[in-house]
């Protein structure tokens, strides 16, 4: 497990010896800080970051943990991460050669030829056609029935709101003349009410 560590060329020795073993965590503890100057209060996290790596392995015997890191399971590791990339570009490979030649399959069809060619332009004129009837279609819009109903609807919405308002304005014209000195063209100014509103006199 000791590879797993920065390790001076004075500690090789020791280093190997470390990797044909199993120690728990208190063992750990204390062999960090001689070996590896590794603080014994890290040593836990150290530890534990390289199981969660998968390059220490990790087991619960009874009420113990125990730690090992073997070179032979180190290099199956990498074996295995390797075989997988491997496989997975290889995957890609293939892939990427089906693409290919379902691109060149689609060109191939593809090929200029006069009734292509005559197919191209008889959908340009019927896509101009097209835009040609939407535009005249707009033009006619102010004759469309539907358009014509909801103008009569605004109008009456409209009207009723302005009779709606005549009203207010009455009754408050009624309540402040009756009620104050004010003249009816001094109201009118306060409510900023013009000359040709005819029915504030």
């Amino acid at each position: 497990m000791r590879t797993n560590f920065p390790s001076p060329k004075a500690d090789h020795s020791r280093a190997s010896s470390l990797q044909k073993d199993f120690f728990q965590l208190k063992e750990l503890e204390k062999l960090g800080p001689k070996m590896k100057g590794i603080v014994s209060q890290s040593v836990k996290e150290v530890v534990q970051s390289l199981v969660d790596d998968g390059l220490v392995q990790f087991d619960k015997i009874g009420s113990s943990n125990f730690f090992w890191s073997f070179p032979s399971q180190q290099g199956a590791l990498v074996q295995n991460r390797l075989n997988a990339v491997q496989e997975t570009q290889h995957s890609l490979k293939e892939q990427l050669a089906e693409l290919r030649t379902a691109i060149a399959a689609e060109k191939a069809g593809r090929s200029e030829s006069a009734e292509r060619a005559s197919a191209l332009e008889k959908l340009s004129g019927l896509k101009k056609d097209l835009a040609d009837m939407e535009e005249e279609l707009q033009a006619y819009g102010a004759c469309d029935p539907v358009k014509i109903q909801e103008k009569k609807r605004a109008v009456v919405l409209a009207k009723e709101a302005a009779i709606r308002w005549t009203d207010n304005y009455s009754c408050l014209k009624s309540h402040v003349l009756a009620s104050s000195q004010v003249t009816a063209q001094d109201l009118r100014t306060y409510l900023e009410i013009g000359d040709d509103y005819e029915d504030f006199c």
